[in-house]
């Protein structure tokens, strides 16, 4: 019997100094993510992946790639008054302020980008197809900048329907949700 006690505690001994010793752990690849953790949080608040660069100033630089530049022209925004219930569809022309009717909302729409994706420093779009569709924003009541939070140059919209709940404009009476793109031309 003694053997058998011995032998279990041999047993448990030993087990108890393999769980103790690990294989030294790796730090992740890190990799270029379609969609950014914070989904839409301004440019600059999103997480840089670990060995990525970023822009002087530290924030994420927007870059229009060559094969998407010019591509498109506007975008189509639905304005939903959450008080009436109704929704309105606005064309805007990509880098230009548009003011919402019947409101003191200014929308500065900045960069469509067809193909978002974040990493190396740069939000830019991975191709010219309408995969991950978003566009740029920056909504302002008066001299108070409301969207993406102050001091932050761009928030983000995305026309996929799964994104669009996990990012909309906060605000009591109305939300902005983005559409599609309109091609130049």
């Amino acid at each position: 019997m003694n053997k058998k006690i011995l032998m279990v505690v041999m047993l448990s001994l030993t087990l108890v100094y393999f769980a103790g010793c690990k294989k030294e752990e790796q730090p992740p690849v890190p990799k270029v993510s379609a969609m950014p953790p914070g989904m839409g949080m301004a440019q600059n608040e999103q997480p840089v992946p670990q060995g990525h660069q970023m822009a002087p100033g530290g924030k994420l630089e927007v870059v229009v790639p060559a094969n998407v530049k010019g591509k498109w022209d506007s975008v189509q925004l639905i304005v939903e008054n959450k008080e009436t219930k109704k929704t309105e569809e606005y064309t805007v022309k990509l880098n230009s302020e548009w003011i919402i009717p019947g409101s003191a909302l200014k929308v500065s729409v900045g960069d469509f980008l067809p193909d978002f994706i974040m990493g190396e420093g740069k939000i830019t779009s991975a191709s010219a197809n309408l995969n991950n569709p978003a566009v740029g924003i920056r909504i302002t009541e008066g001299n108070k900048q409301l969207y993406p939070a102050p001091g932050k140059k761009w928030g983000w919209l995305w026309s996929r329907e799964e994104l669009r709940s996990a990012h909309l404009f906060a605000h009591p009476k109305y939300n902005i949700i983005l559409k599609e793109p309109v091609k130049k031309g």
